[in-house]
């Protein structure tokens, strides 16, 4: 049998989401797919941690917007759910609340009624938020037991400070003075229709919608540097800086710590992008006495990107491993949904998605050294190690 010739695509072309604003000020993002028996809801409100003038309250109004509304308990909502094959997803990160609902085309509309409840009339039950208060204090004491843990949080404190939204760590007993108060008015504050917008993906034939650590054995480590967000000209060439560092199984990093030094299972460098900043960060974690060892080879390749022209082999290879990923997620009507909301949140049109392709298959060696040189200076490289004999910051 003959293997089918691999081939790349040359180009990537997305429809732009069917746009609408609502008489309420929400505008909704409508992504078309008729022939996926499925709907997701996304609806994207600006409340996340760094808008939060009080510890944990972004969280935890999120996550318990559904343990209780005006007309339904926590468990209706659960069996409504339940009894339609639906679901929802709720995820919260630094500057955003995603709150995502999924269900068949067919019951769109039943589970489209709970979503209503949940965002529209939850009443946040003192008891729930009591229960919700104890189990998160003590899973937050449990998770700083981990170096990983350690490592982030401190990572985060060196690379933006430690008053900076981003880099604030509140101690788990913060949850004590957490009240049902506290979340009423978060929640009347940011989850209004004017600080929110919803992207609708699927079989979706109109485009409405009805609501708006001691003794660690293990060091983890973290080094990286402030860069820029998205829509800096340098950004998509060092998402293939950071590919070609730690961005894959066979990546360079991977090849040396795992493969050839047995260092670590795994390790990764990403490109990592905020609403108010955006950074580059190399993470792993490595037996508490190689620590030393991991960190110079860690500089090392690092250096390689600034000192060695990366081969035309090596960087092709990784051109088709980011353009067959963009595939990846674009196949299917939520992964063109989930890059729709990225691409509204940085103010951008879909048509970036193809842009940022040719720029990946423009890219050459003598690019990606050049970027490597002016970004990745040791000297502006801030380190974390937790778990080791001492912490590096």
């Amino acid at each position: 049998m003959k293997q089918p010739q691999l081939t790349t695509p040359s180009d990537i072309s997305l429809h732009e989401p069917l746009r609408r604003t609502l008489p309420n000020g929400v505008t909704i993002h409508t992504l078309c797919a008729a022939e996926f028996e499925v709907v997701r809801v996304s609806f994207v409100f600006r409340a996340g941690s760094a808008q939060q003038r009080k510890a944990f309250v972004a969280t935890s109004t999120a996550n318990l917007l559904s343990e209780g509304t005006r007309d339904m308990t926590s468990q209706q909502i659960a069996e409504q759910f339940d009894f339609y094959g639906s679901y929802f997803d709720v995820n919260v990160d630094r500057d955003y609340v995603y709150i995502s609902f999924c269900s068949l085309s067919k019951y769109f509309r039943q589970t489209l009624a709970v979503a209503e409840q949940i965002l529209l009339h939850p009443l946040f039950p003192e008891e729930e938020v009591a229960s919700y208060r104890e189990k998160r204090k003590q899973r937050l004491r449990i998770e700083r037991m981990k170096v990983e843990t350690e490592a982030r949080e401190a990572f985060a404190r060196a690379l933006f400070g430690p008053a900076h939204p981003y880099g604030i760590t509140w101690p788990e007993t913060a949850y004590d003075d957490l009240t049902r108060d506290d979340l009423l008015d978060f929640y009347a504050r940011h989850y209004t229709a004017r600080n929110c917008f919803v992207v609708c993906s699927g079989a979706v034939t109109t485009p409405h919608a009805a609501v708006p650590h001691a003794g660690a054995v293990q060091s983890s480590i973290r080094i990286g540097r402030l860069l820029f967000g998205r829509n800096h000209p340098d950004y998509v060439g060092m998402q293939v800086v950071a590919m070609l560092l730690g961005g894959y199984f066979g990546s360079r990093l991977m090849q040396n710590l795992r493969e050839a030094n047995g260092f670590t299972y795994g390790v990764v460098a990403a490109m990592v992008n905020l609403e108010r900043e955006g950074y580059l960060a190399v993470a792993t974690q490595v037996a508490r006495d190689a620590t030393d060892r991991a960190l110079a080879e860690i500089y090392r390749e690092i250096e390689r990107l600034r000192t060695e022209p990366v081969a035309e082999e090596e960087l092709s290879l990784v051109r088709n491993m980011m353009t067959g990923e963009m595939m990846r997620i674009l196949d299917g009507p939520f992964g063109i949904a989930d890059v729709t909301i990225e691409n509204i949140l940085c103010g951008r049109r879909n048509d970036v998605v193809s842009e940022n392709l040719q720029r990946i298959r423009a890219i050459t060696p003598a690019e990606v050294q050049r970027l490597a040189v002016k970004y990745l200076p040791r000297e502006a490289l801030v380190t974390v190690v937790a778990g080791g004999p001492e912490s590096v910051l």
